[in-house]
């Protein structure tokens, strides 16, 4: 169930056959980079993750945008190929951009499991990895395809905020927190918005619980390209930025894909669920935005807001 993500049905015929995406496809080489952030040394940083006036964003979107970030050390590794072997060959590279089934030709070459949230599992890098690929007409030895290793595990079906993953290895996107706060365009439907706490974009909740996150280690690559002031970002100050503001502050990062629209609208869901009484002043200028997204989340916003206040004085 994949929302309104149609992208995701385009290319289903070269999906199925690889010789019409490259022909004379051989092999493909699967890759996995880290991003994982080591966890917080400082309580100051652990409490600012529950502070009612911060905000919550997905780990791979706390870097530079990876598709940017990465492209020059797939093409060099690609010249690499090139050099080593036939010069005739032919090759094509994709980081999570091609018409292939890059989830299932991972799990084939070894590179991971897909858990039963329907992520990759890397047994060493557990959770916290992009997938990218090459494509190449040389034949090379293959790998064993890994096993799935869950076992009896489920901690990732607990986790989920909004009850998404309905059975093991089976995912309804259209209650997901990634896909609410990334791919979703319109309105989030208010029977979801409570749930969504203070995410403002992407959620890691499933991937944060996984058993075998306890062998990752810090992404080494990825690490040159973090943006380490998007740890607990303040979700007032948020609010409060015009176009130009936010083209700045999250340029080069996945952030932009949501545009100030949506990023914002997550802003006033986050700030509904989690916010006090300093945050109504933000959300009543919010309100009369020009964007009618911003401001009808904003306006339910503060209803909430407002709800909450009076339940605990009634108290």
């Amino acid at each position: 169930k994949h929302g309104r993500m149609e992208y995701l049905r385009r290319h289903s015929e070269k999906k199925g056959d690889m010789e019409k995406v490259l022909p004379g496809i051989k092999s493909v080489i699967s890759l996995a980079i880290s991003y994982q952030i080591p966890k917080p040394s400082n309580q100051s940083l652990e409490n600012k993750e529950s502070s009612p006036s911060r905000g919550l964003i997905a780990r791979y979107a706390r870097h530079e945008d990876y598709h940017d970030a990465l492209k020059k050390p797939l093409e060099d590794l690609c010249n690499q190929l090139t050099r080593l072997n036939d010069k005739d060959h032919r090759h094509l590279a994709y980081l999570d951009t091609g018409p292939i089934m890059e989830r299932d030709l991972a799990q084939r070459a070894g590179l991971g499991f897909v858990g039963k949230h329907t992520n990759l599992i890397n047994r060493s890098l557990g959770n916290w990895f992009f997938i990218a690929e090459i494509l190449t007409t040389l034949s090379l030895e293959p790998d064993e395809p890994e096993r799935n290793r869950c076992g009896t595990c489920t901690r990732c079906l607990q986790a989920c905020p909004t009850d998404a993953i309905e059975a093991p290895f089976k995912l309804d996107a259209r209650k997901c927190i990634s896909y609410l706060t990334i791919e979703l365009k319109g309105s989030i439907p208010e029977a979801l918005r409570p749930a969504i706490g203070n995410r403002i974009f992407g959620c890691d909740d499933c991937l944060e619980v996984c058993p075998w996150n306890r062998f990752a280690k810090e992404g080494a690559l990825m690490k040159r390209f973090r943006k380490n002031d998007l740890e607990t970002p303040d979700l007032i100050h948020l609010l409060g930025m015009d176009h130009q503001t936010f083209k700045s502050t999250f340029a080069g990062t996945p952030i932009l894909r949501s545009k100030r629209k949506g990023f914002l609208r997550n802003v006033c869901v986050a700030l509904g669920n989690t916010g006090t009484r300093e945050a109504i002043p933000s959300l009543e200028q919010a309100c009369m935005d020009p964007e009618p997204l911003i401001a009808e989340h904003a306006e339910w916003a503060i209803e909430r807001i407002k709800s909450r206040i009076t339940k605990l004085t009634s108290e």
